[in-house]
């Protein structure tokens, strides 16, 4: 570890001598870009974080959104990228249990994650190696600390062929009363760490993850990707409450990124306070361990907790009732960041510097041109085969089998469907969940391709009857040094913000994941966006066609402009053609409304929100074994542009009584009457004069793409 010349410089500018060597590597883990957002920071200002409903925004462990009066869901969401690219299962697992615990860290129970997962081409062996590793880690870590996985994404993109990304996010639930903060309250209270004995797992795991990948990573950087224990994490969930219940918690931090130096420098920063650390006394299972590794490996499974004196014997008997280990590594003070190792003086600085006082880089960013318009030529029935047989478009069965998504007994709506909605009996409602982003969206045209994908989440919760309430989004790009990466980094922050701020999503926190570069190139701008919402009971729109209930389309059958429509479809990407991105909706927020009234019309029996892999994708998702669809819709183009065009927030409604629906959707959207359910299980359709007819077995086939190979 070591810092850059210029960093160096501006640490002995500010300390008056050099650094010490634990210094040293603690002012260049957290100065990383991962931690410190050198090349991001000066950004992120576009977004809106407030609101009335915003508790806690940017800036804490996790954020935290009022449902009601009482209870909150506090939610995060983190990147694992360059571990899971190194070690696939392992990486995967612990930024599940990274998460978890930043949730924890709030006063919360978690109650559910999502993941958004992002690989190579399909075909290839080292993809779906990727592939299967992250998910069996994010399988068996969730299952075994109990908290449901039941939402997500999963993409394959030739952009992702070096570098994947796995970007996992968590809710939990609390009330006003038990939440605490990341941010260290008063001197003299003691600093204990609680959970798993500290290793050299993960060592430097903050610079790592602000470096290029090659192929030589995966063995030269498996020291930094930390090793996950879930059992330890689910003794720690239930210690946490026990902690709560007692109200022995002053405040709390998560052992993450630079693990305890970075836990602790950043609460006491917060704080504005500092802390005198005796590494020596910290709980170790390796033999003859150093300041520098006590201080900065990445050893999972453990928490930071301010106590008060008086409480510091009863925090160590409820480890101890929960077979866990804890250290009393020192105290808060109000002087410097101070570290001593066997009587040795190692650290000495002010915690506001080295957690905070990393300077921001002014990067140069180039706009990127708009694509050349190509139009390949492709019959209907060519076009629907290669389309639904997608790995991006076919079922995700395989993937969510792996997961319990019913464990903790509030899955009210499961994996599989437009979002996840948990039961939140505390407050006689639901939460909504939906996460994900599109890279040929954001490939295609950054700005208005981050916008589009933040919109999808929104008209994800609204047809499944939820108001959107806020947002988290976890950020990745390549290396910012490079301006045409650079630029499109920033076009997806400034096209999330500004939709955001549109539709009255605040964004109150994030991630963000830069230098995600291999020997094939830099990833796509990816903007996960996780965002959550409310649903005013448990009685949801279903999925599924319903037999002899009319079927309508609310949103512009085509989208606006002849050479604005078949751009960043999954259709282009498979035919490796370029085009303009569509234009999104003039009035995004009334878009949103109407969808919201659509939903929760009581005439209104089946929802799917048309995205990804346009109109015939999300029919074909509706088809059951019992029920199918009859449609038929002219558009103002031709087949393959209605059939296939991806603008979003459109969405397809079943209903029982289509003018009743049409007066409540009130001329804010067009409404397209497109035929009706049948007691079938096949959908026909015709588009533009050109039809097609698909029987639940031809879909089924075409749609398991990804069962097949794996299985």
């Amino acid at each position: 570890m070591s810092l850059s010349s210029g960093d160096h410089r501006l640490v002995v500018e500010a300390l008056g001598r050099e650094p010490t060597d634990t210094e040293t590597a603690l002012f260049e883990n957290l100065w990383s870009e991962h931690c410190a957002y050198r090349s991001s920071r000066p950004l992120l200002a576009a977004f809106e974080s407030d609101g009335e409903q915003v508790i806690i925004g940017p800036g804490d462990d996790a954020a935290a959104i009022a449902i009601d009066d009482e209870m909150v869901a506090v939610f995060g969401i983190e990147s694992h990228n360059h571990p899971s690219y190194v070690d696939p299962y392992d990486g995967a697992a612990t930024g599940v249990g990274g998460i978890v615990r930043d949730v924890m860290s709030m006063g919360a129970y978690p109650i559910a994650l999502v993941d958004s997962l992002y690989f190579g081409p399909f075909d290839r062996d080292h993809s779906q190696y990727l592939f299967e590793g992250v998910v069996d880690g994010i399988a068996d870590y969730g299952n075994a600390i109990g908290v449901p996985t039941v939402g997500g994404s999963v993409s394959f993109h030739p952009g992702f062929r070096g570098n994947p990304l796995v970007n996992v996010g968590c809710v939990g639930l609390t009330n006003v009363d038990r939440m605490v903060r990341g941010r260290a309250e008063t001197p003299g209270n003691k600093l204990v760490i609680v959970g798993n004995a500290t290793g050299r797992d993960g060592l430097g795991g903050a610079s790592f993850a602000s470096e290029d990948l090659d192929e030589e990573s995966a063995l030269e950087d498996r020291p930094a990707v930390q090793v996950g224990d879930p059992y330890t994490e689910k003794l720690l969930i239930e210690a946490n409450e026990a902690l709560l219940d007692q109200g022995l918690i002053v405040s709390a931090r998560d052992l993450g990124a630079a693990g305890l130096g970075g836990a602790t420098s950043e609460m006491v920063a917060q704080g504005g306070l500092g802390a005198e650390l005796h590494l020596e006394r910290l709980h170790q299972r390796e033999p003859n361990m150093n300041a520098t590794e006590l201080l900065l490996a990445e050893s999972q499974e453990r928490m930071a907790y301010e106590v008060i004196p008086d409480d510091v014997e009863t925090v160590l008997a409820v480890a101890d009732r929960y077979d866990l280990d804890a250290s009393v590594i020192g105290e808060i003070t109000d002087g410097n960041f101070v570290c001593q190792f066997d009587g040795e003086l190692v650290v000495d600085v002010p915690a506001e510097l080295v957690a905070d006082g990393a300077p921001m880089e002014d990067r140069v960013g180039s706009t990127p041109s708009e694509p050349i318009v190509e139009r390949p030529t492709i019959d209907l029935d060519t076009a629907v085969e290669r389309v639904l047989s997608s790995p991006n478009i076919g079922s995700r069965r395989w993937v969510y089998r792996q997961y319990d998504h019913e464990v903790g007994v509030r899955t009210a709506v499961r994996p599989g469907d437009d979002a996840a909605v948990m039961a939140i009996r505390e407050a006689d409602c639901g939460l909504a969940l939906a996460a994900g982003a599109e890279p040929t969206w954001t490939e295609a045209a950054p700005r208005r391709g981050g916008a589009a994908v933040g919109l999808e989440q929104a008209a994800n919760l609204a047809v499944k009857g939820a108001r959107p309430l806020a947002a988290v989004d976890c950020l990745n790009g390549g290396n910012p040094e490079k301006p045409d990466v650079f630029g499109g980094f920033r076009g997806i922050v400034n096209g999330l913000a500004e939709l955001c701020a549109d539709i009255g999503v605040p964004i109150v926190g994030g991630n963000v994941s830069l230098y995600n570069d291999s020997e094939y190139g830099p990833v796509p701008p990816t903007p996960t966006v996780f965002m959550i919402g409310r649903t005013p009971s448990l009685d949801i729109p279903r999925l599924s066609a319903v037999a002899d209930a009319d079927v309508v389309l609310l949103g512009d059958p085509v989208a606006a402009g002849a050479e604005g429509r078949l751009g960043g479809s999954e259709l282009f990407s498979i035919l490796d053609a370029n085009g303009r991105f569509p234009e999104l909706p003039a009035e995004p927020s009334t878009t949103l409304d109407a969808l919201l009234d659509a939903a929760r019309h009581e005439a209104t029996v089946s929802t799917h929100d048309v995205a990804h892999g346009g109109l015939i994708t999300a029919l074909a998702e509706m088809v059951t074994d019992e029920t199918g669809l009859e449609v038929s819709l002219d558009g103002n183009g031709d087949a393959i542009e209605t059939a296939f065009h991806e603008r979003p927030a459109r969405a397809i409604v079943q209903t029982t009584d289509v003018e009743a629906l049409t007066v409540a959707v009130d001329d804010r959207l067009t409404i397209t009457n497109l035929g009706h359910g049948i007691d079938e299980g096949r959908l026909s359709a015709t588009f533009a004069g050109s039809s097609i007819e698909l029987g639940i077995e031809q879909l089924d086939d075409l749609r398991s793409t990804i069962d097949r190979a794996l299985h």
